[in-house]
């Protein structure tokens, strides 16, 4: 939560006042923090990437790819709903993407490489092992002129203080490689100095008076100058004072938004707890998913339509549908993840279309694997790297098609694979300008190694 706190006041209700309800008044301190500036605004297009990592592997089977041909054991647990796409259908769950097919683009021969949870199609080989957005942000810089973090990392927590912490055993999704942390994505919720630095101790009564409270900003300031501590913070500490002081912070506060739109994105109501079998050990997993994935995609949107150029939501890994002592099997686990997942990411396209801002906001969805052909003697699927589902919608790229082709039971491409290096340089090349970066000094060799590979084909 962006806010300033009283350290004597303990649950007064003045107890907490969020920067963004005072920049919405007005407030603006005089020469604040600059940001970082970018190598040269031709590299950078102004465009954002909303990439959400479906952790613990989706099934291409019943998302993208239904196979209701083949025998049962192999089709879809969850039957097959048509698309706009004559042809196409998609699994049941998804009856509202289904309807968004002129909106988006499906990939059925995107391949992973291997079976194995990670975090690789966002952080991994391809990418230097850093976040691609730390590679855009390489070059676009760690901040906007406004304070806005020019990347942005959402875990649940970031809309809901109630749930678990950001799950980072399978890798890190602020990782930047050999780049610096400068260059992290910025993380409301992901606890640390980056959070505990959002909170400035100030007198309750103080509050009262913006100018008392302007003086009381631009102290800190001449304090930390003065003692020559503002140019010593870290990059990631440097991102949370920016961020606070710059006056961007009314993009992090849902409370700010119209509650209809709040409401629209909400999907808590469609998964309740008590639906969900306490058996399984993700229990709580599934219960925040559903409570949090419209509001993180709502987030997403707010951030995006205030100039960040790269927001990563993580799911906190339930797509891993074994059906074992840890999670449930497709045809359940596509209750609990692919009825809020339809919901959330159909309310996102719809929205940012609505706004005019669909040529501005790529949205990608994938995992790091995808899940056998043949479904296991317990009801789930199990890793499988050779196939996987990926969706992309808006970014100026072409939408209402199907982007390759899977064997008959959906194990494998049966066209060209599309792999991790062709998406990532898809993304870097939405956001980013390869040929000017090629001619110019100074851009790390991991950025352009990134954007070497084709970019996805599409039609």
């Amino acid at each position: 939560m962006l806010s300033f706190q009283s350290p004597r006041q303990q649950g007064s209700r003045r107890e907490f006042l969020r920067v963004g309800q005072l920049a919405l008044g007005g407030l603006a301190l005089p020469q604040l923090l600059q940001a970082r500036q970018a190598l040269g605004s031709s590299l950078v297009h102004p465009k954002s990437v909303v990439f959400v990592f479906m952790h613990g592997g989706p099934s291409q089977t019943e998302t993208f790819d239904p196979k209701m041909e083949a025998p049962v054991g192999i089709a879809s647990a969850t039957g097959e709903v048509s698309t706009k796409l004559p042809g196409i259908t998609f699994g049941g769950t998804f009856p509202r993407l289904a309807s968004l097919t002129d909106k988006l683009s499906i990939v059925r021969s995107f391949q992973t490489g291997d079976g194995n949870h990670d975090i690789k199609p966002i952080v991994g080989k391809a990418s230097s092992n850093a976040n691609i957005s730390a590679l855009y942000a390489r070059v676009a810089g760690a901040n906007r002129p406004s304070g806005m973090p020019s990347t942005v990392a959402l875990y649940p927590q970031a809309v809901d203080e109630s749930t678990m912490p950001a799950f980072k055993n399978f890798g890190d999704f602020e990782a930047t490689g050999p780049l610096g942390s400068s260059y992290a994505p910025f993380a409301p919720s992901g606890g640390g100095e980056a959070k505990d630095n959002l909170k400035l101790n100030i007198e309750a009564a103080r509050l009262d008076d913006r100018r008392s409270l302007l003086l009381e900003l631009d102290r800190v300031r001449r304090e930390m100058d003065a003692h020559g501590r503002w140019e010593g913070l870290d990059g990631i500490r440097q991102q949370a004072y920016d961020t606070m002081l710059g006056g961007t912070a009314e993009a992090f506060d849902l409370s700010q938004e119209d509650p209809q739109t709040v409401a629209r994105y909400d999907t808590a109501p469609l998964v309740r707890p008590e639906q969900i079998n306490r058996k399984w050990n993700n229990y709580e997993r599934y219960v925040d998913n559903a409570k949090t994935l419209g509001k993180l995609m709502l987030l997403a949107r707010r951030l995006c339509e205030r100039g960040c150029g790269f927001v990563t939501v993580t799911t906190n890994f339930v797509w891993d549908m074994h059906s074992d002592a840890n999670n449930a099997g497709v045809e359940e686990g596509m209750r609990y993840m692919g009825v809020p997942f339809d919901h959330a990411i159909s309310t996102f396209i719809e929205d940012v279309h609505d706004r005019g801002l669909d040529d501005d906001i790529l949205l990608v969805c994938c995992g790091e694997m995808g899940r056998t052909p043949k479904i296991n003697a317990r009801g789930g699927r199990d890793h499988w790297g050779g196939l996987a589902p990926l969706l992309l919608s808006g970014g100026g790229l072409p939408m209402g098609q199907v982007i390759g082709q899977s064997t008959r039971d959906a194990g494998e491409p049966n066209s060209t694979p599309i792999r991790i290096p062709n998406l990532i340089s898809t993304v870097l090349g939405t956001l980013l300008d390869p040929a000017e970066l090629r001619l110019q000094s100074g851009v790390p060799n991991e950025v352009i190694q990134a954007l070497q590979p084709e970019p996805i084909p599409f039609l």
